[in-house]
């Protein structure tokens, strides 16, 4: 039985595990969940999604055909330096970071170069956070965006639009710059500015009266700034340049608009 490996069980990470289990496709194989959170591997063995959880890297990565990292993004650095001695000659290694860039350094800095890194991002989620909040349909028909590493081979790639597959994605082939670039337009600047809108409002000393006004439309448009907040510091702190670009192009609308 084949062995395939996810750390990080929040929603990205439990919901992948949900999707495998669901599909069927891969009834030999045998799912390991890692995460620093007991209570979240212990969350989703309950749910289903993994068949072991372990609190050990070493013991969860060691003899697996496939680990997928879930965590934050600047975790990610650190699960790397953790599983890069334990990692088997050929082992796919991929990860659903919101940025790819720095995870594409990390990658080639960290890890053995007889190991095939392949980045991904779902471009799929919900403002709740935590296993709890999984479901194995998140993934249906999202764009899975896919980077793929130097050292990657055809099989290894092969596996990976495999995996998108069997979860109900749609595999779409990116650089890494590009893709920073490209989700800060459409992900990142939406959150921080239904973050903005949403502190500016509360931080109105006629907030209390205001929100009483509050209807469908403030609600659609303030609802991002409810997510994960670790999850989003990552990003904002691995994506500089393209945020703070497009933030100074939306400012560049407002202007126009306030004239």
């Amino acid at each position: 039985m084949e062995k395939i490996t996810i750390i990080g069980l929040g929603l990205i990470g439990t919901s992948i595990g949900l999707a495998i289990k669901k599909s069927n496709a891969l009834k030999s194989v045998q799912i390991f969940g890692h995460d620093l959170n007991k209570k979240h591997r212990s969350i989703a063995k309950k749910m289903g999604a993994i068949d072991k959880d372990e609190g050990d890297y070493k013991k969860a990565v060691i003899d697996s055909k496939l680990v997928i990292i879930c965590t934050p993004v600047l975790s990610i650095r650190e699960v790397f330096e953790n599983i890069s001695p334990h990692l088997d000659e050929g082992t796919v290694i991929t990860d659903t970071g919101s940025t790819k860039a720095k995870v594409h350094e990390w990658a080639k800095e960290l890890l053995p170069t007889n190991i095939n890194f392949i980045g991904g991002h779902p471009m799929a989620g919900r403002e709740q956070s935590g296993p709890e909040a999984a479901t194995a349909d998140l993934f249906n028909n999202c764009t899975y965006a896919i980077c793929t590493g130097i050292n990657a081979t055809p099989a290894a790639i092969d596996a990976i639009l495999g995996l998108v597959d069997i979860i109900g994605a749609k595999h779409y082939f990116v650089d890494p710059e590009e893709h920073d670039s490209y989700v800060a337009a459409i992900s990142h600047l939406p959150f921080l500015t239904a973050t903005a809108l949403m502190s500016m409002n509360a931080k109105s000393t006629g907030w209390r009266e205001i929100s009483k006004l509050a209807g469908s439309g403030f609600r659609d448009m303030s609802r991002l700034a409810s997510g994960d907040p670790m999850m989003h510091r990552d990003i904002c702190l691995t994506n500089v340049t393209s945020i703070s670009h497009w933030i100074n192009e939306f400012i560049k609308e407002l202007e126009q608009v306030q004239k």
